[in-house]
């Protein structure tokens, strides 16, 4: 990524706390060896936001470049144990025009520095070196075995927020003519609180630790999603719990028109 691992733009009070996380989990492992591994990453399903709990916190941003190019002219650099692979994940990249859409998304989306893409059209998930290397030049202290837990954390809970929205989107995979829907661009906007998340913090649900907007490409339709992060309730099980609320955004007309779908039960 020219050398620059940490351009995936990862809120730094969210990273410290979701290591502190990574490391209850990993003792909670060495306490428990009958618990399932980490990486299974127990997620809440009901249906309304969680009453207050525990909090913790994660970073689930992707990241979209192929693994580190290794110079010819210098040595492999030393990866203390810590995988430099990178997953592909299920989500497929959008390559189409930004011009195209029909609202400003801002400057932070794929802020990322490229260099390249996995051959599928899929967005690529950051290694565990690429993770501990991010933290490390910030100033964490990070830890080689806590990357065993952080990288399928944050890998397994976008996968969840990208079932959601493909949920949202079945009613119109049919008709779709270009294999269906693909994330274009995120965005981290956990400094501005949605209305339904304020809503609910009045009512005393917990207040959701994260925030995310994606832009999906359906075919040309461009379709803006807001994603809130709340700490799932506890269940007895070892590892973090985690409640996403993911809904299309009511800046357009598009995403008016499928909420009230899905209201009155059309879609």
């Amino acid at each position: 990524m020219a050398g620059d691992e940490s351009a995936c733009p990862v809120d730094h009070k969210a990273r410290e706390e979701w290591l502190a996380q990574a490391r209850a989990a990993e003792a909670s492992k060495t306490k428990s060896p009958s618990q399932p591994p980490p990486s299974a990453c127990p997620v809440d399903h009901s249906s309304a936001p969680p009453t207050r709990s525990w909090t913790q916190s994660l970073t689930s941003y992707l990241w979209s470049s192929q693994p580190e190019p290794q110079s010819s002219a210098a040595p492999p650099k030393p990866t203390n144990g810590l995988d430099t692979n990178r997953v592909v994940s299920s989500i497929p990249r959008s390559t189409s025009n930004p011009s195209a859409c029909p609202v400003e998304h801002g400057a932070s989306a794929n802020a990322e520095i490229e260099s390249g893409k996995d051959a599928s059209g899929n967005w690529v998930y950051p290694s565990e070196k690429m993770f501990f290397d991010a933290m490390k030049r910030k100033g964490y202290d990070a830890r080689s075995k806590d990357m065993k837990t952080v990288v399928p954390i944050h890998n397994a809970v976008n996968e969840r927020a990208w079932a959601q929205i493909l949920k949202w989107e079945q009613p119109y995979l049919a008709s779709s003519q270009c294999g269906g829907p693909k994330l274009e661009s995120f965005a981290n906007k956990m400094e501005r609180m949605t209305p339904t998340a304020r809503i609910n913090t009045v009512l005393g649900y917990t207040a959701p630790f994260d925030r995310h907007d994606w832009i999906i490409d359906r075919c040309g339709t461009r379709v803006d999603y807001v994603i809130d992060f709340y700490s799932g309730r506890g269940d007895g099980k070892a590892g973090p719990s985690f409640y996403l609320d993911v809904r299309p955004k009511l800046n357009t007309w598009e995403g008016v028109k499928m909420r009230a779908m899905r209201w009155t039960g059309l879609a």
